[in-house]
């Protein structure tokens, strides 16, 4: 087993590729959602090991951190595509002095790295990945769901809007944002300097500052889908809560502007239970304006499956198991354990298979 997967020649994209296609085919995803995962370890041969931060682990650990992209339905899911993030620390091209950069040097040799892999942020791992879906799979393009470590990337934003994808991603409520209806206006030319070009009048306030003016008079409640657990109370197992939504115009430097001066609108999703004293999750979508609510609040909250998914991985298939040191090795294990999952995922859509859900 061991050389199948360190030393052997088969292709693992060829391998996500078809399960990929597979998946769309049988599920029919809704979406794809980007996430990552971390990879505890011991030592620090394991290639790109590093003292990181795992959103998994909940602190800044010892591992690896693999980024993901799911196809999922609120049914089925399958992570179909992985990277393993490289740390800067396993970059010699990011390190100044020359006796730690060839250490580092020799250290990728040894765990097989490409030359071509080198740092890149999360955000931006995972645009490659849904490029490589797209437009080298051939898969549909679908909304593009993620948490806020994606969402508050702005530039991860722009880049799904530049490949005409539509997003709901959740985001930090501290982001700056105009109104909706906000207008840029263009101050008197006085004759003496650069003619003034047009701006909004007064500074940007926030999202949790929007979603509080709007008030819980725009709240509607949306059930998106039902859950496992039943009780007297609720016997459908019943998902639902109140939201809002919102027009807004996310601003900081990062985001270009029009001729006029204007801000792109999009929309703002906001979760506000009863008997909270302010909304408790953000969300910004630039999908059509005609978007209904309960469409965004269901892409909002589809996001659950990618915990079904890393929960399913790790606890029954053994994702995280790996202890080799090679960086093809760690991609193999991680593309077997996806053809696994959707091997469990084909048990579950078959009526006739006697397969725990």
């Amino acid at each position: 087993m061991q050389q199948f997967i360190t030393s052997s020649t088969w292709d693992y994209q060829t391998v996500r590729r078809n399960v990929a296609r597979w998946a769309a085919a049988t599920i029919d995803p809704a979406a794809y959602v980007v996430d990552d995962s971390g990879f505890p370890k011991d030592g620090t041969a394991s290639p790109c090991v590093a003292r990181q931060y795992s959103g998994t682990l909940g602190k800044t650990a010892n591992c690896q951190v693999g980024v993901s992209v799911q196809m999922v339905t609120d049914q089925a899911s399958v992570a179909a595509n992985w990277r393993l993030f490289c740390p800067a620390s396993w970059d010699a091209t990011t390190i100044g002095d020359p006796a730690t950069a060839a250490a580092v040097r020799a250290k990728r040799v040894r765990a097989g790295i490409p030359d071509e892999v080198g740092h890149r942020e999360k955000w931006r791992l995972a645009l490659d990945m849904i490029d490589q879906m797209i437009e080298g799979w051939g898969l549909a393009k679908l909304p593009v769901v993620s948490d806020s470590g994606y969402g508050d990337a702005t530039l991860f934003r722009l880049g799904l809007a530049e490949r005409g994808l539509s997003y709901v991603v959740q985001v930090d409520p501290t982001a700056s944002a105009y109104p909706g209806d906000a207008v840029p206006v263009t101050a008197p030319y006085v004759g003496r300097g650069r003619p003034t070009r047009p701006a909004y009048p007064g500074k940007a306030t926030n999202l949790g500052e929007l979603a509080l003016a709007a008030g819980r008079g725009a709240l509607r409640q949306v059930t998106w889908r039902h859950g496992t657990k039943k009780s007297t109370a609720n016997p459908t197992a019943t998902m639902r809560s109140r939201f809002l939504a919102i027009r807004v115009r996310p601003a900081n430097r990062d985001i270009p502007r029009d001729v006029d001066g204007s801000l792109p609108a999009c929309w703002l999703i906001a979760e506000w239970p009863a008997g909270e004293p302010e909304p408790v999750k953000y969300w910004l979508s630039n999908m059509d304006i005609d978007t209904p609510l309960k469409t965004l609040v269901r892409l909002a909250k589809i996001r659950w499956r990618v915990e079904h998914d890393y929960r399913e991985l790790k606890t029954g298939l053994g994702i995280d198991h790996f202890e080799g040191r090679s960086f093809i090795g760690w991609h193999r294990h991680v593309t077997l354990a996806v053809l696994a999952q959707a091997f469990c995922t084909l048990l579950r859509l078959d009526p006739k298979a006697p397969a725990p859900a």
